[in-house]
């Protein structure tokens, strides 16, 4: 039998891996579709009036199927993906999108969900179900549902089309992201990267079938971390090079058709939708509600970031005697660390072991705020070997979440790091979280530990205040629990749970060496902390480029003409002032995944926007005695537990006592001095 047929007997209703075939889920997501729209069709058809239970309850109810079989097989599709699991998805993805069209255009279920709305402040509804009515009516409105009929059937169409792109985008930077991939012929050429590098580049060469070579791979972003200690000028030109020419050099895995004609399609959306622009239809129903306000925020800090970059690259070219290319930044600011601040990460990595910060570090974090405990599961089968499973309960012992994590790069797997679920949080549904994060570490040679940088270990703690925000959710309705908030808002979480990274009292349980369990010498701590606003100009600066580069291509008008990658991409840099060729955008767009493929489109401002109140929030703990039980549980009560279950400015205005504001973002990046005591 199909095992997604019927919920999982697994604790959690995990689900069951170790039953679970590719071929279980093309019919598991047709006949998920088929029961569905059943569903649907008879609250559409109800012949009693609409109330909220046989309407948006039922609507809450409906669809398990699918979603049961989609939340797996998506995550498959991205961390573990293969060609079976690809073809499926380049099947489906249009049914999936025409399926959301069939609900949200229903034009019964909308009358229905209408008159809920209009109604709502009679219905006798507590707080949290009237929330979800208006989230309802505005999803419903922004999905079309009062479109005349033409326009809906082009929508449809717009809607299929996009989301064949999307997909097709996905497959084609993961095959280039691995094909790209730069072989190295000579030992000798790997000067400088720690044996532990190599080992796992000569293992990269084994698994290609290639001996007496090592391969080094290359990850998400433009810069490459292995040209941090690189010595070979010219290899570390050639794997920069080899990133940034990603979706744009011709060939099967060429991108540049797909993402100018998903520009295109997603402007004409939000005409049809009534908006000028995909971000501003993007934006209407973010905490940022407007691209100009997205936009004002970035360009503020324009001006500070680019000078701060322009005075570390004097810095760096004095070191170097020779002008720095944008394949030397990384390299010699390691160099100027190294003079600055006597650190470099040789030094730091064997205090950095991964299991080690993940229990004495991240869940220790999580422990002393919260109160939760973890214990690993080892009978919960997983969908890859190196995946791990905790179960997470309570400071009563009372059972919370179940916790994965996949930590290894491997080639079948996207690039970047992200958190999800399998189960989502719902009172009404009666289940509890099962959450994942998945990472892309380089996997350590057999035998070798996995030691990690600092930006490791920083993005460790951000991927679990996602998983936290998931385990915490405490709602009612699922549709509003767990991360299920505006884009601006979601990175909130995960951003805030960095700052433990670096509290003494965590630093100080888990930075310790992974041969003697030493912890890591003082001086070497004050070292890390003093140097942790270094480079702030270069990294603040890659990240507007990519934000702004992301407004520019969704600011186009409805009616632009398809946009060609190699002018339109530097002319909007330009626009912006953001331009530096030492410093390049994080993000090209030939294989910036996150707005092409991964629901951030006119969305990875939220990163900034979600920055300032992150930071703002933390110094809210500072002011109120740092890292405690009673200040964790406010955080939860306050901010985590609520989902989306009410509107972001309110709920953050409700834990802070005011309005979040920018100055402690300028201070925690250096960009402004912290007022004196």
């Amino acid at each position: 039998m199909n095992p997604f047929f019927a919920p999982s007997t697994l604790p959690y209703q995990a689900p069951p891996f170790d039953r679970i075939k590719e071929t279980d889920f093309q019919p598991a997501l047709e006949e998920g579709m088929r029961q569905a729209l059943a569903e649907v069709e008879a609250i559409a058809n109800n012949s009693e009036a609409p109330t909220f239970a046989n309407t948006i309850e039922a609507m809450e109810r409906s669809g398990a199927l699918l979603t049961r079989t989609a939340k797996v097989f998506f995550n498959l599709a991205a961390s573990n993906t293969s060609d079976a699991l690809q073809k499926i998805e380049a099947e489906e993805a249009p049914k999936l999108a025409a399926h959301q069209d069939a609900i949200y255009l229903n034009p019964r279920l909308y009358a229905r969900v209408r008159s809920l709305y209009e109604r709502r402040e009679s219905l006798g509804l507590d707080a949290q179900a009237k929330f979800l009515v208006e989230r309802y009516y505005r999803n419903f409105v922004r999905a079309g549902a009062e479109l005349p009929d033409a326009d809906k059937a082009r929508l449809r169409a717009l809607n299929e089309e996009e989301s064949t792109l999307t997909t097709q985008f996905r497959e084609k930077v993961l095959a280039d992201t691995k094909d790209s991939a730069v072989v190295v012929d000579d030992k000798a050429d790997l000067a400088g990267l720690s044996d532990e590098d190599i080992a796992s580049a000569a293992e990269a060469a084994t698994e290609r079938g290639l001996t007496g070579k090592w391969v080094l791979t290359l990850q998400n972003t433009t810069q490459q971390p292995v040209l941090t200690t690189l010595q070979n000028r010219a290899l570390r030109q050639k794997v920069l090079a080899a990133s940034e020419a990603r979706g744009n050099h011709g060939g099967p895995n060429d991108t540049k058709s797909i993402v100018t004609r998903l520009a295109q399609l997603r402007a004409e959306r939000a005409r049809l939708l009534g908006y000028p622009t995909y971000a501003a239809y993007s934006l209407d129903d973010q905490m940022a509600k407007s691209p100009e306000n997205a936009i004002r925020l970035m360009t503020d800090l324009v001006a500070q970031s680019t000078a701060t970059a322009r005075r570390d690259a004097a810095r760096m070219q004095q070191l170097a005697g020779e002008p720095i290319t944008a394949a030397d930044w990384q390299f010699y600011s390691e160099k100027v660390r190294k003079a600055e601040f006597d650190l470099d990460d040789s030094e730091t990595r064997p205090y950095f072991e991964l299991d080690r910060v993940i229990q004495d570090g991240v869940f220790y974090a999580a422990n002393q705020l919260y109160g939760i405990t973890f214990k690993e599961r080892k009978d919960i089968p997983v969908y890859h070997p190196d995946v791990r499973v905790w179960e997470v309960f309570e400071a009563d012992g009372t059972p919370l979440a179940l916790f994965y994590g996949d930590y290894y790069a491997r080639s079948n797997k996207s690039g970047g790091a992200w958190m999800d679920s399998f189960v989502d949080q719902s009172g009404l549904l009666g289940t509890r979280p099962v959450v994942f994060n998945v990472i892309n570490f380089t996997k350590p040679a057999a035998g070798q530990p996995a030691l990690l940088t600092y930006s490791d270990v920083t993005t460790l703690f951000h991927e679990f205040g996602h998983a936290l925000h998931g385990m915490f959710s405490n709602v009612q309705y699922p549709t509003i629990g767990g991360t299920s908030t505006p884009r601006d808002f979601v990175e909130f979480p995960s951003q805030f749970n960095e700052h433990w990274a670096l509290d003494p009292q965590v630093f100080a349980h888990y930075a310790k060496h992974y041969q003697t369990g030493q912890p890591m010498p003082q001086a070497l701590v004050d070292k890390v902390k003093k140097s942790s606003k270094f480079n702030q100009g270069y990294l603040l600066t890659e990240y507007l480029a990519a934000a702004l580069l992301d407004m520019s291509w969704h600011t186009l008008p409805a009616g632009a003409p398809l946009q060609d990658v190699a002018t339109f991409e530097p002319a909007a840099l330009q626009r912006y002032h953001i331009a530096l060729p030492e410093v390049p955008s994080r993000y090209h767009t030939d294989y910036f995944s996150h707005i092409w493929g991964g629901g951030y489109s006119a969305g990875y401002y939220a990163y900034l926007w979600a920055e300032v109140i992150d930071h703002d929030a933390y110094y809210w703990f500072k002011e109120h005695g740092g890292l405690t039980r009673a200040n964790g549980q406010r955080f939860r009560d306050m901010v985590l537990s609520r989902g989306g279950s009410q509107e972001m400015a309110s709920m953050y205005r409700a834990f802070r006592g005011r309005d979040p504001i920018v100055d402690p973002l300028l201070i925690e990046r250096g960009l402004k001095e912290a007022p004196k005591d």
